[in-house]
């Protein structure tokens, strides 16, 4: 995992929460939990204006009262270009057009399998670092 990277991880699922906090402290990534969209927001916008920004969010699709894309949104709009991660049971088409419409770096079916994960979650911060996010 590349040096220490913050990670927020957004799942309402206490199991599935807790699965891929631990997938990713295994690595040695510095893991922020969050239960509920809302409550990952405030931490988000809390972060960046420490100047601390995170550099990467796995969000849950589903969740009340503020799902995955509304999390997304949100950020886009504050003009966080923060990679997302969507994990989801949910596998329709209609969710990958509005994943890509929204620039998710990568959707992740339900149980999340962890070598998938963790592979996924290096790629996605390297392309970041590349393109010049996380200074």
């Amino acid at each position: 995992m590349p040096e220490k990277s913050k990670i927020l991880v957004v799942e309402d699922n206490d199991f599935v929460r807790m699965q891929i906090v631990r997938y990713l402290t295994d690595t040695g990534a510095d893991v922020i939990e969050a239960s509920q969209g809302d409550q990952a927001l405030g931490y988000i916008k809390e972060q960046y204006i420490k100047r601390e920004p995170v550099a990467l969010a796995i969000v849950d699709v589903r969740m009340e009262p503020v799902d995955g894309f509304e999390f997304i949104r949100s950020i886009r709009g504050m003009d966080m270009d923060t990679p997302v991660i969507l994990v989801t049971g949910d596998n329709n088409p209609d969710l990958l057009e509005q994943a890509g419409k929204w620039g998710v770096s990568a959707v992740m079916i339900k149980p999340v399998q962890k070598d998938r994960l963790v592979k996924t979650v290096e790629r996605t911060i390297e392309a970041y670092k590349r393109k010049g996010g996380l200074g």
